[in-house]
């Protein structure tokens, strides 16, 4: 047997080793492309709703190339809309959820480095949707949602989306001290927002913290002057608190109502056909009557009452007529 001397040995070696290389290149190559072909076929299904497919081609696509890192999104995706409310508890069923969950947990960390910007965003995207995975009603797994939402909230401090998230996350697990401080936090991020201010009155509707409600509200109403929705709300929570409040004596039954009735005029000033409005001025005018001590004046605001009534059916009719039109 002839062997080789050490410059054709060289040669040799350098040959395999080129062609591992090429090899192992043009190996890559066909990976990628067959994986592009199956991510194309995916989108096609996932369009279509066809969910069982898209996951399958998803599949294909990642495990042909693992860089695909916007598939991650969309098999997580297509997992998540297999899963089925009604047949919770089932293990079939909410492993597609748990595989919803960590798809989405993959594109969040891959996309979240991708140079091309539109790949980009759906790492925080990724992240609202394993929230969501992870709410009560479906994994029920608050200390994982609790997490993701802090990492967003770190990528965004300026996203109050995220503290509101977190603060109902905190409020379904009971931590209302924890909760307050968080809708806090979103206050002092966009503090002209009138969106924090309409979650901090909620918060404390639900707590039953009548005062830091409406002083939430009126704060509302302070950055939208001209948005009658603003004010609107402001009344009905003086309603609300008037007609169904417990322990509320009748003179701050009365205060309330005539500060509700001031809120509804600003908002009718703004938008004099809000039919909601009309209605709820029609019942501050009412409750105003049940609390007032002379007949005649309480015949009047009935009257109103009963024109404001008219008023915002003859609107609602209007509207609902124009609709069908």
């Amino acid at each position: 047997m002839r062997s080789l001397s050490g410059a054709s040995l060289v040669a040799v070696l350098a040959f395999g080793t080129l062609g591992t290389v090429s090899s192992t290149v043009g190996c890559a190559q066909v990976g990628v492309l067959k994986g592009q072909k199956s991510y194309k076929e995916a989108n096609a299904a996932y369009q279509q709703q066809d969910y069982k497919k898209a996951a399958e081609l998803y599949e294909d696509a990642v495990a042909s190339n693992p860089e695909l890192n916007q598939a991650y999104f969309y098999l997580g995706n297509s997992y998540d809309n297999l899963w089925k409310p009604s047949k919770k508890g089932d293990a079939a069923n909410d492993a597609l959820l748990t595989k919803a969950a960590d798809n989405y947990q993959k594109c969040a960390e891959k996309c979240a480095l991708a140079e091309d910007p539109i790949v980009k965003k759906l790492s925080p995207l990724s992240l609202k949707y394993l929230v969501q995975a992870y709410n009560a009603d479906r994994l029920n797994d608050p200390a994982k949602a609790e997490l993701v939402v802090q990492r967003m909230i770190q990528l965004d401090p300026t996203d109050t989306e995220n503290y509101f998230a977190l603060g109902k996350i905190y409020e379904d697990a009971g931590a209302d001290q924890e909760a307050e401080q968080v809708y806090l936090r979103a206050k002092e991020a966009k503090p002209n927002d009138p969106a924090v201010y309409q979650q901090l009155a909620g918060y404390y509707t639900r707590q039953g913290q009548f005062d830091k409600a409406i002083q939430a509200l009126e704060d509302r109403g302070q950055k939208e002057p001209n948005n009658p929705e603003a004010f609107y709300g402001i009344a009905t929570q003086y309603w609300d608190q008037a007609y169904r409040g417990a322990g509320v004596n009748d003179a701050d039954k009365k205060r309330y109502v005539e500060k509700g009735v001031h809120a509804i005029d600003h908002a009718l000033q703004i938008k004099p056909d809000y039919a909601q409005a009309i209605v709820y001025k029609g019942l501050l005018l009412r409750l105003q009557a049940n609390l007032e001590k002379d007949p005649a004046k309480q015949q009047q605001l009935i009257k109103e009452a009963d024109v404001l009534h008219d008023k915002a059916e003859a609107l609602q009719k209007q509207k609902a007529a124009g609709a069908s039109d």
